[in-house]
């Protein structure tokens, strides 16, 4: 049963539902038949790079908050994130367009390394206060999660899988994502934005139903280690 997941890097609310995700999926006993795939979304595709500016004063001054009130706001959003484990420094955060990284980890899904290199952008962003619109930077956290230099390079140099972003983000509006996060569950049951575990619970559950009616999955009896047997090269133990 495959997971689609709408998010942004640089949304907040999207790292949290990773973890509530991430803590369903845990205690969900057929957690190894599920796949999960990451999807683009660009919160603010037009967003200049700024390294100078902390997202924190692009709040003050796009929403026409005070200093105080944008803290205050923020501060809410770092509480929730710190019941998952999260130690989110928003005070760190710097402004910066999102498209490349999205690039980036549309080249790692590519190479089956999406969810790792999420992870990665996610903390980067939210924790360590990176700027995740600088090449070097993304590079690194490329090969970090095993993708060789010079192919987030490639990717970083050219237009490389931003057909791939635009093809997420235009799946999006088609199904009627207005914000993010956004999970997709074997494309008959949604999830808008960052719910308790329980809603994740629950629905992973009722979806499994519905996907084994459609997909039987053949269920091993007796005990969890492998009997005796001969495979197809002869060989018989």
């Amino acid at each position: 049963m495959k997971i689609e997941i709408w998010s942004d890097i640089m949304c907040p609310f999207c790292y949290i539902g990773k973890r509530r995700l991430e803590s369903a999926l845990k205690e969900f006993e057929f957690a190894d038949q599920v796949e999960i795939e990451w999807k683009s979304f660009l919160l603010n595709p037009d967003m200049k790079t700024d390294p100078s500016k902390s997202t924190l004063e692009y709040l003050s001054e796009t929403k026409g908050w005070s200093m105080e009130q944008t803290r205050e706001i923020t501060q809410q959003v770092t509480e929730m994130a710190e019941i998952e484990g999260l130690e989110y420094r928003m005070d760190k955060t710097i402004v910066a367009n999102a498209k490349n990284a999205h690039r980036l980890l549309q080249l790692a899904k590519s190479l089956g390394k999406g969810g790792e290199l999420k992870e990665r952008l996610l903390k980067a962003y939210f924790i360590e206060g990176a700027n995740i619109d600088d090449q070097e930077t993304l590079v690194t956290f490329a090969e970090e999660v095993g993708i060789e230099k010079e192919q987030a390079l490639s990717c970083l140099n050219s237009n490389e899988f931003e057909d791939k972003v635009d093809q997420d983000i235009y799946e999006s509006r088609q199904l009627g994502v207005r914000g993010v996060p956004f999970f997709v569950l074997d494309r008959k049951h949604g999830i808008s934005g960052a719910q308790p575990k329980e809603v994740f619970t629950q629905t992973l559950e009722k979806a499994w139903t519905e996907y084994v009616k459609e997909n039987p999955v053949l269920q091993f009896s007796g005990s969890s280690k492998e009997g005796n047997s001969c495979d197809s090269e002869g060989n018989c133990d």
